[in-house]
């Protein structure tokens, strides 16, 4: 009896130790499995973004950008170059941030040996998950720092002796830097684009001075991927043109017949059934929309091969009368004048001849736009180079497409009064970079010899001798 009871008891103790050995399993596969899965536990690193090569101004921030899958924890940021180690950066991260952008900027105290480059950009961010022991994972990133204080060197080689309010000129500049990162031209309200000019660092633009702005400032700004940044203001001399205005009454007559065949074209126009609220979207909603697909084609800078360049007279319509300025700024009325309908500006010149006259493309260009455009009826645009443009409005028919490379007095079309004319004409238009400008000043021989064929001599000459002195 006593050696059953023995065995028994053997027996029931190891049942229970199985037991146990199981609920070990069970509890260390809970355990473990928190560990994996818990977001607390998470093993995933943070992010670091930092280009291969940087160059730098220390005068300005370096923006770091990290990210993490669930919260950031702690940076540094170092610069080494090989030999010290100097801190730039540290902290800790808004709890729960699951973005940010470090700021780095080098003390003025800190002397950086210009000869020791390039110098390398260390920046260590943890995360604040409970893994490896409470610390967190780890990433680790470097970039090679290339420090430029240098700014970019500004010169003008040669420009127009003038502008005329509404008008255009030639800059030809050097802008110089190791580094170059952009260049441009402000003038007259808004950004030209400038290419290269012959030899590396030398570049030319057109600019214009747009006609509805009373100054005229032009600034070369040029800046290096350091951030170095170079302005120099360049001296025009500026002459002041004053532009018409003049009242135009409307008929019945056209308000029912031209202005209601433009707007049965147009849905959005057609549905307008007052006619003088008809004339008010065709003459500002249209114009605008027809402005703007003009402008988009026109805008841009071709390259050219500056030897061969050269520009005659643009005179499109032979034997032609100037029936309407450029500029105008036109106030429509309808019976009593004191009552404005719409008001609107006319960009180019009408020159009428003769019903169905051939018109000329003056000089050589690509044919960038040739179809009906609105209130400007059946119209080619041709691109002369170095964002030089002639537009053709009202055309009866068009003899060129686009693609189409014309020659000099090639003829491309045939007036007419298609879009919003009445009469057999030419709306003759002339833009740089997508901005209307006087056509009367590509119109004259005299002007474009010594406000641009000149301009490039000029600028020739300086050129050679730089280099003869080098």
């Amino acid at each position: 009896m006593r050696r059953r009871n023995y065995y028994g008891s053997r027996r029931r103790r190891g049942g229970g130790g199985w037991i146990l050995f199981f609920l070990f399993l069970l509890i260390t596969g809970g355990v473990a499995g928190y560990l994996w899965y818990s977001p607390k536990f998470e093993r995933i690193a943070p992010t670091v973004e930092l280009p291969g090569t940087r160059y730098w101004n220390p005068k300005k921030a370096i923006e770091i950008r990290v990210r993490d899958n669930h919260a950031l924890g702690n940076y540094r940021v170092f610069l080494t170059d090989g030999i010290k180690r100097i801190p730039l950066a540290s902290g800790t991260f808004v709890e729960g941030l699951k973005e940010a952008r470090i700021p780095v900027t080098i003390s003025e105290k800190v002397e950086l040996d210009p000869r020791r480059t390039p110098w390398t950009l260390q920046v260590e961010v943890t995360d604040r998950s409970l893994w490896n022991f409470g610390k967190g994972n780890r990433a680790f990133a470097t970039s090679k720092i290339l420090v430029d204080r240098t700014p970019p060197v500004l010169g003008v080689l040669a420009k127009s002796p003038s502008i005329v309010r509404g008008g255009s000129a030639l800059l030809i500049f050097q802008a110089r830097d190791a580094h170059l990162k952009s260049v441009k031209v402000h003038a007259g309200g808004r950004n030209w684009i400038p290419i290269r000019y012959k030899e590396k660092g030398s570049y030319v633009t057109l600019l214009a001075w747009p006609f509805r702005n009373p100054g005229f400032r032009v600034e070369i700004i040029a800046e290096d991927l350091a951030g170095n940044r170079s302005v120099l203001r360049v001296p025009f001399e500026t002459i002041n043109r004053k532009y018409r205005q003049s009242w135009i009454q409307l008929s019945d007559r056209f308000l029912n017949g031209k202005i209601a065949e433009i707007a049965s074209q147009y849905p959005e126009i057609a549905k307008i059934h007052d006619p003088l609220k008809r004339f008010k979207a065709v003459n500002e909603d249209l114009r605008k929309k027809n402005e703007a697909l003009i402008h988009r084609y026109s805008s841009k800078v071709s390259p050219v091969d500056f030897d061969r360049w050269r520009l005659k007279a643009f005179y499109p319509l032979k034997h032609a009368k100037r029936v309407a300025d450029f500029g105008t700024e036109r106030h429509y009325y309808y019976k009593d004048r004191t009552v404005e309908v719409s008001r609107s500006y006319h960009l180019g010149y009408d020159l009428a001849s003769t019903r169905n006259a051939p018109i000329f493309s003056s000089n050589s260009g690509t044919v960038v736009f040739a179809s009906f455009n609105g209130i400007y009826g059946n119209m080619p645009i041709i691109d002369h180079g170095l964002g030089l443009y002639t537009l053709y409005g009202h055309c009866s028919s068009l003899l060129v497409a686009k693609g189409d490379r014309v020659r000099a007095e090639e003829i491309i079309a045939k007036t007419g009064k298609t879009g919003l004319a009445l009469g057999d004409h030419l709306h003759f238009g002339m833009l740089v970079q997508g901005t209307e400008v006087l056509p009367m000043d590509w119109m004259k021989a005299n002007w474009i010899k010594s406000h641009i064929d000149q301009v490039f001599k000029r600028a020739d000459r300086i050129i050679a001798s730089q280099k003869g002195s080098r």
